[in-house]
């Protein structure tokens, strides 16, 4: 859906379900697009609730090839349907904005805390408008060739990826943050009208982020959930046979906050456990942090 307002303004992209079981964003866009703000809009608004239609149809992260459309940016004319999607993509409308923001949520088995992920060095304005989105964590990274953010970069898109929730579920908690965000960043850059007397969401950039990854295979028990924190040494998690005996403690390697955890209860060796971010202070991350902590009530 496209929204046009009366007066000329930035043009600005939102997507979700690039990948087809991440479905948060697919509520968030739907409310977005009722939002009575939108009537006074300056520019326009290109609304894509479900980027990955085939993936979103069966519940699948992937389009029907397996190949992971998230992946196959910027595209081409002919080749595989991941190329031809990502192609028409950015030919039609990212090659016309001037902004983008792209929903996600975690990974098949895994739950992320609402974080915002962007290139600062792609745009002057990154870094402004990553904070006035509003959610908890802001993660300053480098794309990964072939995703939809590292293909922007040619277009000169200040753009950023929203992350919170789990797959095929949605979340109150995640989508008012998601959509809060996404208004929020159309009042920075003028496309709404500020209000005088809203309350900004703090949020705080990391330094860096890693996952922790078990070191045998078990079962596990956690000992830490998303939002805690971390102190380099401290067992997070225990490892245990189907008989009851603990094997192998799972220990942070260094200081933070839990940004991102499996939900499975049996892991194999190397599988990702926690993701962790690093902050200059901590206890500071860790109290803005805790308002946003997800507990286990999933719609």
């Amino acid at each position: 859906e496209v929204i046009r307002g009366e007066e000329p303004g930035p043009i600005m992209f939102t997507t979700a379900a690039l990948h087809g079981d991440e479905i948060n964003g697919v509520e968030i866009i739907a409310k977005l697009l009722q939002t009575k703000e939108l009537k006074k809009i300056k520019g326009t608004l290109i609304a894509v609730p479900i980027l990955n239609v085939f993936g979103f149809n069966s519940c699948s992260r992937y389009l029907p090839d397996r190949r992971d459309l998230n992946r196959s940016f910027p595209g081409t004319g002919k080749g595989s349907l991941a190329a031809q999607i990502a192609n028409v993509f950015m030919e039609e409308i990212a090659s016309q904005c001037t902004h983008g923001i792209d929903l996600h949520s975690a990974a098949a088995n895994r739950e992320n805390l609402p974080q915002i992920r962007a290139t600062f060095g792609d745009h002057p304005d990154l870094k402004q408008l990553a904070n006035a989105f509003g959610a908890p964590v802001v993660i300053d990274s480098k794309a990964k060739e072939g995703t939809l953010r590292a293909a922007v970069k040619t277009h000169k898109i200040a753009y950023m990826v929203y992350e919170g929730g789990r797959a095929l579920r949605f979340h109150p908690k995640i989508t008012s943050t998601g959509l809060n965000g996404i208004l929020n960043v159309m009042r920075e850059i003028k496309m709404l009208e500020k209000k005088s007397k809203r309350k900004k969401s703090k949020s705080i950039i990391a330094n860096s982020s890693s996952w922790l990854r078990a070191p045998e295979s078990g079962i596990i028990q956690t000992k830490k959930s998303l939002g805690k924190k971390v102190k380099k040494g401290e067992v997070v998690a225990t490892l245990i046979s189907a008989f009851g005996d603990v094997h192998q403690e799972i220990i942070a390697d260094k200081p933070g906050i839990i940004i991102g955890a499996t939900i499975l209860p049996l892991v194999n060796k190397g599988d990702a456990v926690f993701h962790i971010a690093s902050f200059d202070d901590v206890d500071h991350a860790h109290n803005i942090v805790s308002s946003y902590i997800i507990d286990d009530d999933v719609i």
